[in-house]
Parts: C-alpha cells; sequence; structure tokens
C-alpha cells in the first residue's frame, strides 16, 4: 500500500490527495504538522517537505514527481495523455506552472514580506488572467479531459481568496472552470478540514 506523507494545509500535497482519490485505489494518508515536522521526514525527504510517498523500499518526493509514478504505476483513469508529443506538451506546462505560478506561491507560504507577497499576489494574478481565454472553448486545459495539468492547478485556485488574489472581470473563465473542477469527487475527497476553511 502507498502512504503519502501530506500536509494538511499544503497545495502541492494535494496535488497528490487529487490524484490518489481519482484513482480510486487503497492508500494511506498521514497528515504532517508543518510547523511541527516528524524528524523521519528530513530522513525520507532531503529538503525536509512534503508531500513524500513511500511504497514499500521507494520513496519519492515533489508533487509532479509522485503523480507521474502514481499515474504510470495505476494508468486507470490515465491522467497524462498517452501521445508523446502530447505528454511533452503537458510537461512543458506544468514546468510553466511551477516557474509562473507555484512559485510565487511558495513565497506566499513561506511569510514574506508585505513587498514580496504584494508582488507575488500580482505575478499569480497576471499568470493566471493570460490563460484565463483557454476556458471559454474548451472544459479543461487540454480539451475536454481532466489532466495531470488540472490537477496541478486546481489547489491555487481553491486559494486564491485565501492568499488575497482577485483576479477580476476578465478572468471570469478561469473562475467558472474552477468551480468545474471544485465539483469533482476526487477534488472533494482530497480537501482536509483546514483546506475546506479557507473558503469560508
Amino acid at each position: 500500500m502507498m502512504t503519502l506523507y501530506s500536509g494538511t494545509t499544503c497545495p502541492f500535497s494535494q496535488r497528490c490527495r487529487i490524484v490518489l482519490f481519482e484513482k480510486g485505489m487503497d492508500f494511506e494518508i498521514i497528515d504532517v504538522d508543518l510547523h511541527n515536522k516528524p524528524e523521519d521526514l528530513a530522513v525520507m525527504n532531503p529538503y525536509n517537505e512534503v508531500p513524500v510517498l513511500v511504497e514499500r523500499d521507494l520513496i519519492l518526493h515533489e508533487s509532479n514527481i509522485i503523480n507521474e509514478y502514481i499515474d504510470e504505476r495505476f494508468p486507470h483513469p490515465q491522467l497524462m495523455p498517452a501521445d508523446p508529443v502530447m505528454r511533452a506538451r503537458a510537461r512543458l506546462f506544468l514546468f510553466s506552472f511551477e516557474q509562473e505560478l507555484f512559485r510565487h506561491v511558495k513565497t506566499l507560504e513561506a511569510g514574506a514580506t508585505p513587498k514580496e507577497a504584494a508582488k507575488a499576489r500580482e505575478a499569480i494574478r497576471e499568470g493566471l488572467s493570460m490563460i484565463a481565454p483557454i476556458f471559454s472553448k474548451q472544459k479543461f486545459v487540454l480539451g475536454e479531459e481532466f489532466s495531470m495539468i488540472d490537477v496541478a492547478i486546481a489547489p491555487l485556485l481553491w486559494r486564491l481568496e485565501h492568499y488575497n488574489i482577485d483576479l477580476g472581470r476578465n478572468a471570469s473563465p478561469i473562475l467558472k472552470y474552477a468551480e468545474r473542477i471544485f465539483q469533482r469527487q476526487s477534488f472533494i475527497d482530497s480537501l482536509t478540514p483546514s483546506e475546506k476553511a479557507m473558503r469560508k
């Protein structure tokens, strides 16, 4: 059985929980208090961060690596495209999200100065506004099928209000897209009580 060490408010951990629930498989989640991390976390992950996935003698960290492993290990439903060209494009999307969006999420999560936080919010706002038009034409990032790219961005969209990010009217397509994601059962099941409180 797979075991996921997961932060109760960590957007990167939530990505992995979404994939595990999407696959409908047996797994165990160990909740990690990010302010009081267990000593063995640093042994499993030299960066002392969550998420960490353990399966027998395999230990993985970094959410995108964990999720690709789960997707290949349990291929139904498949969350990465089967076509090599589309799969490469999907990986480029994931890389862009890390560089243009989630780098700034880490700044907000790390307790940035007011100036740093304002700059991070603006970068996230601009990044999301740029991709918003996609959702006027299609249901999900890659088209009509839910994929790993939707998994990656969903935790950020859930936390927009928590991060004090207002996208404005121009981004209405992405907000409608977000509501579609939030109604997905795997997303609902992935939420911890702390994450549910972020939207109240």
